[in-house]
């Protein structure tokens, strides 16, 4: 009988197999949030694009903790999450094998960014989509009443079909981000009546969340293509003397059964995976127009969100952001789902009030100094260019 010399615990969870890449680049709600009908109707998510990562400083307030009162320095990622549009109504219908759409109803007036998605070439396309359905609108006793009473006498499940305004991004994108948001709150006809006065209207985030709430956070990680099982999987190196390479596994099976098992690790695919982060701290809602979105009580200067020389990879924010502690999966740019949690969070740190002394703003792109041009030029002077313009 054989034995190891070695015991160790495996490398890697297996919680997540297939480790393959994600069939869809935009996070997708599995399970939305339980009904409450006591509650006032309202959305249970949203949609932002990641620009980037600070950190912020702050007191905490937490009686009994050595940190009680004492400053923190904890890192937060940047959203920028500009209103969303209402485009349409869906109702489900409760069956033995799950939820079963009964029928949609949509807009009269429906926005270019959204119809760009319904094409695969919108420049060769008859753009001829829904020219039909918005005619219903002239008789719509008949028509679209009818099908929100169907919804209100049979459905259990009420969710509006919404985008994201793409085009106040800096991206070159111009097709908008579609998903069915689920709403929760009063009664079916409550449900229906609120989504339908939302049509061709835009939804803030700040109608969605708000400051000191906790978020689920949905999305694709980023990706890193083919790798080894060291990079993997968190394998040990073998010895360094090893042939033919040691960043390997040295036995990767028995000779019977003359397969290898699910669990043994093995090179391939590595990020680009579907994730779900839940009970992530908003730190702050700022509003995109406000020109001192990033100034505290403590931190009197007026200055925004975006970093000097703006974030990597992305640009300057100029629509309503979210300040989220931690990181958030995926790349720069790339589009995110914000759900609110699945269960009420009453542990300390979800109880907790944030008040922010500092954001730091320097640039991302070295080692930053300054906060502000402004204080940039009061220490360093003012440049040959901006001296040359100032003569002029």
């Amino acid at each position: 009988m054989s034995h190891r010399k070695f015991s160790a615990p495996r490398h890697g969870s297996l919680a997540f197999l297939p480790r393959k890449r994600t069939k869809h680049h935009q996070g997708k709600v599995k399970t939305f949030p339980p009904d409450n009908q006591e509650e006032k109707p309202h959305l249970t998510a949203f949609l932002g694009y990641k620009a980037g990562s600070t950190h912020i400083v702050r007191d905490v307030d937490k009686v009994g903790s050595k940190l009680h009162k004492k400053e923190v320095v904890q890192a937060v990622t940047v959203l920028e999450t500009p209103p969303m549009f209402i485009a349409g109504i869906v109702g489900y219908v409760q069956t033995p094998r799950g939820l079963r759409t009964l029928t949609t109803v949509w807009a009269q007036h429906l926005n270019t960014q959204f119809l760009r998605r319904l094409y695969k070439n919108w420049y060769r396309a008859k753009k001829k989509a829904f020219t039909r359905y918005s005619q219903l609108y002239a008789n719509r006793e008949k028509t679209i009443d009818r099908e929100l009473q169907r919804i209100k006498k049979y459905c259990s499940v009420v969710r509006v079909i919404a985008h994201t305004d793409i085009a106040k991004v800096r991206l070159a994108q111009r097709k908008a981000h579609v998903m069915e948001i689920q709403v929760n709150g009063g009664s079916i006809a409550d449900k229906v009546d609120w989504a339908y006065g939302l049509f061709e209207k835009v939804v803030p985030v700040t109608g969605v969340f708000a400051t000191n709430e906790m978020v689920d956070v949905i999305a694709s990680t980023k990706g890193h293509g083919n790798t080894g099982v060291t990079t993997r999987w968190g394998t040990t190196r073998l010895p360094r003397k090893t042939h033919r390479g040691l960043r390997k596994v040295a036995c990767i099976g028995a000779w019977h059964p003359a397969n290898i098992g699910y669990s043994v690790a093995r090179a391939g695919q590595s990020g680009y995976h579907h994730r779900v982060e839940k009970n992530k701290k908003i730190f702050l809602i700022g509003k995109g127009d406000d020109k001192a979105n990033a100034r505290t009580e403590h931190d009197i200067t007026d200055k925004q969100i975006t970093p000097m020389g703006g974030f990597v990879n992305y640009g300057n924010v100029n629509e309503d952001f979210m300040l989220v502690k931690g990181s958030v999966p995926g790349h720069v740019k790339r589009v995110i789902t914000l759900r609110k949690p699945l269960r009420p969070v009453t542990y300390r740190d979800a109880l907790e009030q944030i008040t922010l002394k500092f954001i730091d703003t320097s640039s991302k792109q070295g080692h930053g100094l300054f906060q502000s041009s402004e204080e940039k030029d009061s220490f360093r002077g003012l440049s040959k260019k901006a001296k040359a313009r100032a003569e002029e």
